[in-house]
């Protein structure tokens, strides 16, 4: 009978597959690089079998890695959702919750709420992951996301936890140099700051500020674009020019200040997203709770 394959070592493989990576792998398990090599070697020679390509810009699977990469994957799941249970079995709320959202909901509106959070649950250790683009949940690596659009993903919950209004803002010296506009006709005479190109597909209406009171076909030219809610924010915050951004962005900003306040984008909505694993979860379940209470501030 051939010796069972050791969890660590399989773990150290798992790392090393998903980021591509010797290095990246050892970073991800704060061991070394060497001792990454050699228990993948190890494993290798257990197997009698190569698990990876290795090339001068990373690692790819081999046949056989793929093979023993589906297993450890599901292997890597199982143990993080037991890990899960038997946390949540405990009494308290407590452990770490990983939470997926989008950089500008995460920086401006989600950190502002963590203190009170913290302080009512302080067992819980709470991890932001800052990201624009639609993260996998299926791979377990976060226990819930926050989202400017609903899911895409099948197995998994979700709660919409508001709406987002949207008005124009500008600074105050921008508008001391420039004037205010008075309509939506006046913004031809202002320089805009809008989103660049490389902007994921699923975000609402991220530029009317440039169709507003315009034809779609006859958009205004921006004097920037930024391709980050949070950095356009910033460089009107820089007296670059007008931005059209959702509300909650501005609410710890003392540079900006609404312009046309009659004028309101597009609003969009909001939605607290988890996997179906994740249903017994008392983390996720007092998380949830607390955002679906504070969102009630939105318009």
């Amino acid at each position: 009978m051939p010796d069972s394959l050791d969890w660590d070592k399989l773990k150290t493989f798992h790392a090393a597959a998903e980021t591509g990576s010797l290095t990246a792998a050892a970073v991800r398990l704060r061991i070394s690089q060497s001792a990454v090599s050699r228990q993948i070697t190890s494993l290798e020679g257990q197997l009698n079998a190569p698990l990876f390509h290795r090339h001068a810009r990373g690692l790819t699977l081999t046949e056989q890695g793929r093979i023993l990469f589906k297993a450890a994957h599901d292997m890597a799941h199982q143990a993080a959702l037991a890990q899960t249970n038997v946390i949540d079995s405990q009494d308290k709320p407590q452990g770490v919750i990983r939470v997926s959202t989008p950089i500008s909901l995460g920086a401006n509106w989600l950190i502002s709420l963590l203190p009170k959070f913290i302080k009512t649950y302080p067992l819980i250790q709470v991890q932001l992951i800052l990201e624009d683009e639609e993260h996998d949940l299926s791979a377990f690596d976060v226990d819930c996301a926050l989202r400017p659009w609903p899911s895409t993903q099948g197995d998994v919950i979700e709660r919409k936890l508001g709406t987002i209004s949207q008005s124009l803002y500008a600074s105050h010296n921008y508008l001391a140099e420039r004037g205010a506009p008075n309509n939506v006709q006046d913004l031809d005479n202002h320089d805009m700051v809008a989103f660049g190109e490389l902007i994921p597909t699923r975000l609402h209406s991220t530029n009317w500020v440039l169709e507003l009171g315009r034809q779609k076909d006859n958009p205004r030219e921006p004097i920037i674009m930024v391709n980050n809610l949070h950095g356009i924010m910033r460089a009107a915050e820089a007296d670059m020019g007008i931005v059209g951004i959702p509300d909650y962005m501005v609410a710890m900003s003392r540079r900006l200040v609404r312009v046309l306040p009659q004028v309101s984008g597009i609003p969009f909505d909001v939605y607290f997203v988890y996997p179906t694993e994740m249903r017994g979860s008392t983390r996720v379940k007092v998380f949830r709770e607390f955002l679906m209470k504070s969102a009630k501030v939105w318009k």
